[in-house]
């Protein structure tokens, strides 16, 4: 079995399938391996608890926990049906809420599904959001995806803290003209203390979250290896996606206004609106 330290994100993300309509959805067997319930059966009652919950919380139960079989063939030949289910993300977190708490996959799973239902939620309403609300949106997807490409960005190896920092202004430059992080914050005309994330419009930041997420992707799909190999994926990710941005007539990141307020002020904001 896996060692539990090396579980993350992608632990949950790898097993995730796509169907033709471009819906998301778990299989219960894989999802079983993956929370390290060794039997069916004992799984299977944690399923029956999440369909509970599911009822109990008014949704539909077959809208979430799809039955579906497969073949496995047998020793002697022939094969047998054996009895799997399709879970939506919102099945998912139902099961790994009422799983076993002793096991630390467990809460990491809770975690995982928790932040990825919440993050649906705002991508449903995105267009209901303010620009304010679209920032904040926006920079905890970037947030959550950056820890996902600094892990593939280990595993393609980049290990020390110095390497990842270059890495990143990679990418930076690929999307920003060659501009690294230094020179994006003296064009903007930031102080040292403030971060350029935390000063972008939603449009820039969505710029970024693209770089982040398709740098990532690249980097697992393509196995690719070595420091200077990442970092010229990163910077080819970077290129492409301003390269995107020119083709649509859009304005280059760069050159998007930078807002008044940092994330941080609309943060505190909204905590006060909260009291």
């Amino acid at each position: 079995m896996e060692n539990i330290i090396e579980y993350s994100e992608s632990t949950f993300e790898n097993i995730k399938h796509i169907d033709e309509y471009g819906e998301e959805y778990w299989l219960a067997r894989e999802l079983q391996t993956v929370l390290e319930y060794t039997k069916w059966d004992n799984f299977s009652r944690v399923i029956e608890k999440a369909k509970e919950s599911c009822k109990n919380s008014n949704n539909i139960i077959s809208e979430h926990f799809a039955d579906v079989g497969k073949t496995s063939a047998m020793p002697q030949g022939g094969e047998r049906i054996i009895d799997d289910i399709e879970l939506s993300r919102y099945a998912c977190y139902l099961i790994v809420q009422n799983g076993d708490p002793k096991k630390p996959v467990i809460a990491l799973g809770q975690t995982y599904f928790a932040i990825k239902t919440r993050q649906q939620e705002v991508i449903e309403n995105f267009e209901n959001l303010t620009e304010e609300q679209k920032r904040l949106a926006i920079r905890n997807e970037i947030i959550n995806h950056n820890k996902s490409l600094a892990e593939a960005a280990k595993q393609a190896g980049i290990t020390k803290p110095i390497e990842y920092a270059v890495f990143q202004n990679w990418g930076y430059k690929g999307l920003y003209g060659g501009m690294d992080m230094k020179a994006i914050h003296t064009y903007k005309g930031l102080k040292k203390s403030q971060k350029i994330l935390d000063h972008m419009g939603s449009t820039e930041l969505a710029a970024n979250l693209f770089r982040a997420t398709q740098t990532e992707e690249k980097l697992r799909r393509d196995d690719i290896q070595g420091v200077d190999n990442a970092n010229k994926t990163h910077y080819e990710v970077g290129t492409k996606v301003r390269q995107t941005i020119h083709e649509l007539g859009g304005t280059m990141p760069e050159d998007l206004p930078t807002p008044e307020k940092s994330i941080q002020e609309i943060e505190k904001e909204q905590k006060k609106q909260l009291k």
